[in-house]
């Protein structure tokens, strides 16, 4: 598979929508890695394994994962010689508590998803770790009973705080302080106690500034009295810290121990996130579970592309190993492009595990390479460079294609002139299909369609038109040719029948009989007035056949158009107006409308010149001069006839 036929077939787009229905960051990064696989075992598995998730849903809404937010760090920063912070090892015990309840949730689903179920014996329980961590982390911090010293120290901090405040206020309530106070306040500063004063009395008090107002009124003083007391605080502070980091230190060590056991429980919930994903996306699309087999079979029924939702019109189609090439034939905007991506959506799907909305009786062959050329069939500025570039696929596509190939081919061989590319669209078809490739492509050449009924391992397939209410139905018809839509509406419309047939028979080479369905007679004569023939016809087309022919006389040198050569007038003219022309030795038939005189005959001749040398060889000219003497059995004259 390769990046162009996953952005065509819009595989990205399914990824982003499974992606909603994770529940966790790492859910959807693995999501976004999801590639088809070759491995018909594998694939087996993980169809299996979706159907079991979905019974689980359908008895059981309410799947838990989650818990994984920030795990990716937590075992990235491992085993660095860092300690663990207290956040992180609560996001740890929420996720050793979450997979404590996956094991419960699971221990019922054995009867009836026995392999999803199996999954959870992948992870540990880890009762012991989980015990420590809540024992000695609460509220996102290393808890108080933590250790004995811990409680002890943080005691000691409450008592000085305690002192500290009462010192404080002793301060700002006494005589000493009271004249120099902006306000009656105690504030903090880089966490020290702090008294605001006035500026003018800053001399007034011993201490030191620790911050200033906006205004520059008011300075934040530690006084002296008071500093001893802070000193000692933030001691205790730094002892609180030593002792918070042994705690994490000795729990960061317990938690490598089970790093093992942790990172298979991740995985393997992420993998419970990813499978419960796929599970209802498959819910929401009606998705089902289909076969799939390794012997060239495809066969989808009631398929839907899963991007158009309840618009979409279900689709069936088989092809097997008497016929690996469908040609699709419609008018445009009637379904075409749609129908051959979705087959190969689908087929994407399938192979990377996923259910599809088809009918469970539908079975996929497993393609080793899905090749697209789908480009924008709609599009009136389509161009040489489009053809150009889209020729340039083709030409990967056809080095790339071998027997487990499924090649997608919209439109194949527009953009150019439609003779040529008609016939290089059947011998780029005829090609990949001696290459052993499945192929599905879509057409607008009635002779792809006569190749299709001859050629063997071809068939036909038509897109469905209503010519009641002149509108596709987007229904895909195996076993025939689309039949001309453009007639059939131009005969709904009112063209008279006659024009018709003469149409038919210049396009298909073949006579077939139109009739119009009109019966009232009013309308009959309006649609007769189209080929009424004139009565003066006969008189216009003596007056048109009276054609002015230019005169040219032999000898007279002459212009050609639309290439601008020269030549020699040789005869002429026709009925038609044609003359001979010599142009470089070579005479050729020449419509007068296409020659204008350049120099007359007499001006460039005497009267009795012998043209014969100019139109006629050397040796054509000493054969006639020996036949003019006497009748020669050995001597004939051979005469190149002039050419269009």
């Amino acid at each position: 598979m390769n990046q162009h036929t996953f952005l065509t077939l819009e595989f990205q787009q399914i990824k982003e929508t499974l992606a909603k229905f994770a529940l966790t960051k790492e859910g959807r990064e693995k999501i976004d890695c999801l590639t088809p696989s070759t491995n018909k075992k594998q694939i087996e598995a993980w169809l299996d394994e979706v159907s079991e998730a979905v019974e689980i849903l359908r008895k059981s809404a309410s799947v838990p994962v989650h818990g994984l937010d920030g795990m990716d760090a937590l075992l990235t920063n491992m085993n660095k010689g860092v300690a663990l912070r207290a956040d992180q090892l609560a996001k740890l015990y929420d996720f050793l508590d979450c997979c404590g309840k996956m094991r419960r949730y699971m221990k019922d689903k054995v009867y009836y998803a026995p392999r999803v179920s199996s999954y959870v014996d992948g992870i540990d329980e880890l009762p012991e770790l989980a015990n420590e961590i809540i024992r000695c982390i609460r509220n996102g911090r290393v808890d108080d009973y933590a250790s004995k010293e811990l409680l002890k120290v943080r005691k000691q901090i409450a008592i000085q705080e305690e002192r500290l405040k009462e010192k404080t206020l002793q301060l700002i309530r006494s005589n000493k302080y009271k004249i120099y106070l902006q306000e009656n306040v105690i504030s903090q500063r880089n966490g020290r106690y702090v008294i605001p004063i006035k500026k003018e009395y800053r001399n007034k008090i011993k201490g030191v500034i620790l911050d200033t107002s906006a205004s520059g009124s008011t300075l934040f003083i530690e006084p002296e009295e008071i500093a001893v007391f802070q000193d000692q605080l933030n001691w205790l502070f730094a002892d609180e810290e030593v002792e918070v980091q042994r705690v994490l230190t000795y729990l960061t060590g317990l938690v490598e121990e089970k790093e093992q056991q942790i990172r298979l429980a991740m995985e393997t919930m992420i993998h419970y996130d990813f499978l419960f994903a796929k599970a209802k996306y498959g819910r929401s699309i009606n998705g089902s579970k289909v076969g799939i087999n390794e012997s060239g079979q495809l066969n989808l029924m009631d398929a839907k592309h899963p991007l158009l939702g309840e618009k979409a019109v279900p689709l069936s189609l088989s092809l097997g190993e008497e016929q690996q090439a469908l040609v699709i034939t419609g008018p445009n905007t009637g379904g075409k492009t749609v129908t051959i991506k979705t087959v190969g959506l689908l087929t994407l799907m399938v192979q990377s595990g996923l259910h599809i909305p088809a009918a469970p009786e539908s079975n996929l062959n497993i393609f080793e390479r899905i090749l697209v050329d789908i480009g924008d069939g709609q599009s009136i500025t389509e161009n040489l460079s489009t053809f150009s570039s889209r020729i340039v696929n083709i030409i990967e596509i056809l080095k790339d294609t071998q027997h487990r190939t499924l090649v997608l081919l919209d439109e194949l061989g527009s953009g150019t002139d439609p003779g040529e590319g008609m016939g290089l669209a059947t011998s780029i078809l005829e090609t990949l299909y001696e290459k052993g490739a499945t192929i599905l492509a879509t057409t607008h050449y009635s002779e792809i369609k006569v190749l299709a009924e001859t050629h063997p391992g071809f068939i036909n397939g038509s897109m469905e038109f209503d010519l009641t209410t002149l509108s596709p139905t987007y229904r895909l018809n195996i076993g025939r040719g689309g039949e001309s839509q453009a007639f059939a509406i131009a005969l709904k419309l009112g063209i008279h029948p006659k024009i018709l047939e003469r149409a038919h028979n210049i396009t298909y080479k073949e006579e077939k009989r139109y009739t119009t369905v009109i019966t009232d007679t009013q309308k009959l004569r309006e649609l007769e007035k189209q080929v009424i023939i004139n009565k003066y016809q006969n008189q216009k087309k003596k007056e048109n056949t009276e054609v002015k022919v230019a005169r040219f006389q032999q000898g007279d040198n002459v212009k050609l158009s639309p290439l601008n050569e020269f030549g020699i007038i040789y005869t002429g003219p026709d009925q038609l107006g044609n003359y001979v022309v010599q142009v470089k030795g070579e005479k050729q038939t020449i419509n007068h409308k296409r020659i204008s005189l350049y120099i007359a005959a007499e001006e460039l001749y005497p009267d009795d010149y012998d043209f014969d040398i100019i139109f006629h060889t050397k040796e054509n000219r000493k054969k006639d001069k020996l036949l003019s003497k006497g009748h020669q059995e050995d001597i004939t004259i051979e005469y190149k006839e002039g050419k269009i």
